[in-house]
C-alpha cells in the first residue's frame, strides 16, 4: 500500500517518471529474480550445515529439550 502511495505522489508531482517506473518495474522484478533465488539457495546451504554442526549437541542434550 505504501509503495502504490508513493507512486500516487510521483504521478502528481512528475507523471512521466511515474509513467516510466510503471514500466521499468516488472523488467527489474525479472532481473532481480534470479538473485533472489540464489539466495534462497545459499540460505537453505547455511541452515543444512547448522544443522549438522549442531546435531552432536542436540543429540546430547537428551530428549527434553528441543
Amino acid at each position: 500500500m505504501a509503495k502504490f502511495l508513493l507512486w500516487l505522489i510521483l504521478l502528481v508531482i512528475c507523471w512521466p517518471l511515474a509513467l516510466l517506473a510503471l514500466v521499468l518495474y516488472p523488467l527489474v522484478w525479472l532481473l532481480m529474480l534470479p538473485f533472489r533465488l540464489l539466495g534462497i539457495a545459499v540460505e537453505g546451504v547455511f541452515q543444512l550445515l547448522r544443522a549438522v554442526i549442531l546435531l552432536p549437541a542436540r543429540v546430547l542434550s537428551g530428549p527434553g529439550r528441543v
